[in-house]
């Protein structure tokens, strides 16, 4: 449920587990908001850049592979060689045995599958969710092209909507930080199959592949949900990215809401003034947490959770709150994946 609004009570409207309406103004026109995106994408962009100095570039370049081993050489077969790795055709062409040298493929190709289904329209802070994805997978982005790596963007909501092939560059970045703080489209349901299905179709090679969404998917606990994400986790690096709004896990005591689903529409009215109603909604969100992490971790998916900071979140000048809080989470699926290795 999502869009909350109420009867004589202290809680912000659009406080709501399912996303609540965002706070969008009226512009002054079409240049206006043009503007207003340049100028977000630059701030992100300076915000970023010190937070892949501090904490990530080197360690994003040691933890995300390329996409295998390609071809360097041929040079002649020596005592030890592994006796697979000659090259008959060269061989019988000098008729001395010579084998293929190889390296690793470091370029990378970095896809990103951003959800713009209603429910992404929530926050009840400073910010809505679509607008956190934005600036984390603006900050990622960004990090990819210290990297040189190669960046893509892919949106759905019920289905595939945009796609931007992979680039590389500035240039190229920055159009797609610019998708991003573009205004929404307009609202509709989720489904994750679909764009991950699309994905499998599209990506033939192996990438590196976040998937930015909050799992609001009616279709998430079936056995073809499952599969899906399982076959996208074995064909790519697959990395879940959830954005969690304080309003989620805690209902604040505010007396009679009225909650409205972004995506159906449905409305509801809640008590949140009895303690038992407040007790159950944390029991539902931790439930549901769990049961996420556990489809993530069964079909290999790794996750990056971050809490959304308040509104009043102190912020140090030059920072920004939900990018820091997002590279110390990444920071630490760095460490995790180095101990497996």
């Amino acid at each position: 449920m999502s869009g909350a609004r109420t009867a004589g009570s202290a809680i912000a409207p659009g406080a709501t587990p399912a996303g609540a309406a965002g706070h969008h103004g009226q512009g002054g026109g079409e240049g206006d908001a043009i503007a207003a995106v340049l100028r977000q994408v630059r701030r992100v962009e300076i915000v970023a850049r010190r937070a892949i100095d501090d904490l990530l570039a080197g360690q994003y370049h040691s933890t995300f592979r390329g996409q295998g081993m390609e071809f360097d050489e041929v040079r002649e077969y020596q005592p030890g060689d592994e006796i697979r790795t000659i090259d008959w055709n060269v061989t019988a062409r000098s008729g001395t045995p010579f084998v293929k040298r190889y390296r690793e493929e470091r370029e990378l190709t970095v896809q990103f599958l951003v959800d713009e289904s209603g429910s992404t329209a929530f926050g009840s802070g400073g910010e809505t969710r679509r607008s956190a994805q934005a600036k984390c997978a603006a900050l990622l982005m960004f990090t990819a092209l210290v990297n040189q790596d190669k960046v893509a963007l892919a949106t759905f909501a019920d289905g595939p909507r945009g796609y931007w092939p992979p680039r590389k560059g500035r240039g190229a970045v920055l159009r797609l930080v610019r998708e991003l703080f573009a205004p929404p489209p307009p609202p509709a349901p989720t489904r994750i199959a679909a764009a991950l299905d699309w994905l499998n179709r599209v990506q033939r090679r192996r990438c590196v592949a976040f998937l930015l969404t909050d799992f609001l998917d009616p279709e998430l606990a079936t056995p073809a949900f499952s599969r899906t994400l399982a076959v996208t986790a074995r064909r790519h690096d697959l990395i879940a990215v959830t954005l969690i709004d304080p309003r989620e896990v805690e209902l604040p005591d505010a007396g009679l809401v009225e909650f409205a689903c972004l995506e159906s529409g449905a409305r509801r009215q809640v008590d949140s003034g009895n303690a038992r109603v407040r007790e159950w909604w944390r029991r539902r969100h931790a439930a549901r947490e769990a049961t996420l992490d556990e489809l993530l971790r069964r079909c290999g998916v790794d996750r990056l959770r971050v809490a959304l900071p308040a509104a009043d979140a102190a912020v140090r000048p030059g920072r920004d709150a939900l990018l820091d809080a997002f590279s110390t989470e990444l920071k630490a699926l760095f460490r995790r994946r180095g101990r497996r290795r």
